[in-house]
């Protein structure tokens, strides 16, 4: 390849692989936005070379101006949307360019930038929604409206009390009916006539024409005379609920992708509902690798806790999954494999073997079960080695996070959190900025995520997010006190800054 012409919108990128089929032989690159990448193994050095020139053209977001050399021009990082084209990345330093154990060179596409990669991870998820399914109303929590809810009835459907106390019609003073008066589930009274007052509770069926009610302690009552007085002014139409005051009959009460909250519970009973209709919760399945890892006891002897087990089915099932049991794998790749072929979940969530050292097996099982990798790398520390695949054209989605814990719950923010909203069917949420208290530093070319808190703001001073002292990739103790994480651009931020938040789900 000596040069690159710019192609028609239109057309996707056609290109000639040397030495791989005849002088014929053409490979149609579809653009990465619709259609991801292939993991791929080559057989020898020149075809490893085409295949990472061809991927790098695919996975380029415009096209590019031809190049003043006969050369390819290096693969580079897409520029960030807050800062400039970041530089190239050597060969030797690029996750492009890592080996894997017992394979062929692994190619991959310079990281994405963590906006791109978490646009990504919310297409697939939109992309893997199941079909609606009906549920009563006591087993709807958590799910998330497929179709918007109705009104079956007027709220109310009949003008009620509003208080306990006395319905009257026409000007006082009134003459009153005794006994227990109209309790709440009567079938009312019928017509009150004028002057008159008979006691009503609340949320009773008010009377045909009467005009208003006379709470409890505003009323007068002379039992010898069987007369009621108002000690203050009645005004018509007082503590009376009219009908439909709420709503009314095939009114829209709440969208689709309305979390099914306790509240909308009471609303849908309210309205008539004994069931929902709601999209399914995706199912997730955590696999933990790693064999330093304790499930027990103090870390001895060069192993340590596990702690994104504990943590990480807890945090699912908050954000709208029903997650199994972990399963520990430790550092045997037969198993992962067994694993991720067998696997009846929506989304399997890795720990660790990400990156490339001598029992980092994720990439090659990837590339033998004929994965395509979405997402391969993120600009974004911590967690940089996270990535999105999807282990068959119909199956289920690989969310591959960082063995660190902090990078871990980065990679959770960025990729799995977005596409697991998009699997439950929830609406994606605008986001959500505030300035930082004091500077942040940046990393020179990539976005970083740091925990803050939410301080209330008195007089001058604005609400704002303070940084944590504890955000190192292997720190759980500044996440565990945070309410969010703060989007920090390549570079870093000033004192006052506005960044963006991205909220913990029990803050």
């Amino acid at each position: 390849m000596t040069g690159r012409e710019p192609l028609p919108a239109a057309e996707a990128p056609t290109v000639r692989l040397s030495g791989m089929g005849g002088p014929g032989d053409f490979f149609v690159l579809p653009e990465l936005d619709d259609c991801p990448v292939p993991v791929r193994k080559t057989s020898s050095a020149e075809d490893e070379r085409a295949v990472e020139q061809a991927l790098a053209l695919a996975n380029r977001v415009a096209p590019q101006e031809p190049s003043p050399s006969s050369q390819p021009e290096p693969s580079r990082r897409e520029p960030s949307a807050q800062g400039p084209p970041e530089p190239s990345v050597p060969a030797k330093d690029s996750a492009a360019a890592e080996s894997v154990r017992g394979g062929a060179p692994a190619h991959r596409s310079p990281a994405a930038t963590w906006e791109r990669a978490r646009a990504l991870a919310v297409r697939a998820g939109r992309r893997g929604t199941h079909p609606a399914i009906r549920l009563p109303l006591d087993r709807s929590l958590g799910h998330v409206l497929a179709e918007g809810l109705a009104a079956l009835t007027d709220l109310p459907s009949f003008d009620t009390s509003a208080m306990d106390g006395w319905a009257v019609t026409g000007p006082g003073p009134w003459h009153f009916h005794g006994g227990s008066g109209l309790l709440a589930g009567d079938g009312g009274l019928g017509r009150l006539p004028d002057g008159e007052a008979v006691r009503i509770a609340t949320g009773a069926r008010m009377p045909v024409e009467a005009t208003a009610v006379i709470r409890s302690e505003h009323a007068e009552v002379d039992e010898a005379k069987g007369m009621l007085h108002a000690r203050r002014a009645v005004v018509p139409g007082q503590d009376i609920r009219p009908r439909a005051q709420e709503c009314r009959t095939g009114e829209q009460l709440l969208s689709p992708g309305t979390l099914v909250t306790p509240a909308v519970l009471g609303l849908a009973a309210a309205a008539g509902y004994d069931a929902l209709v709601v999209v399914p919760r995706p199912r997730v399945e955590i696999l933990v690798l790693g064999d330093e890892l304790l499930t027990s006891g103090l870390p001895h002897g060069g192993f340590i806790r596990d702690a994104l087990g504990p943590m990480l089915g807890p945090w699912l099932n908050a954000a709208g999954a029903d997650v199994a049991e972990p399963r520990r794998l430790g550092d045997d790749p037969a198993a992962l494999r067994q694993a991720l072929t067998t696997t009846a979940a929506d989304l399997v969530l890795t720990t660790g073997g990400t990156a490339a050292g001598p029992v980092d097996h994720v990439h090659p099982i990837l590339a033998e079960i004929g994965a395509e990798l979405v997402v391969d790398g993120v600009a974004v520390r911590p967690g940089h080695p996270m990535l999105l695949a999807r282990l068959a054209p119909d199956g289920p989605w690989l969310v591959g996070l960082p063995g660190n814990p902090l990078a871990a719950v980065s990679g959770l923010l960025t990729l799995a959190l977005p596409l697991l909203g998009g699997l439950a069917g929830r609406v994606e949420q605008e986001p959500y900025r505030a300035p930082v208290q004091e500077e942040v530093q940046g990393h020179p070319h990539d976005t970083r995520l740091v925990p803050v808190v939410h301080r209330a703001g008195h007089g001058a001073i604005r609400d704002h997010a303070v940084p944590l002292r504890y955000n190192g990739p292997a720190m759980l103790r500044g996440i565990a006190t945070a309410d969010g994480m703060a989007v920090v651009p390549p570079g870093g931020v000033r004192p006052g800054t506005e960044v963006e938040i991205l909220d913990l789900s029990w803050a």
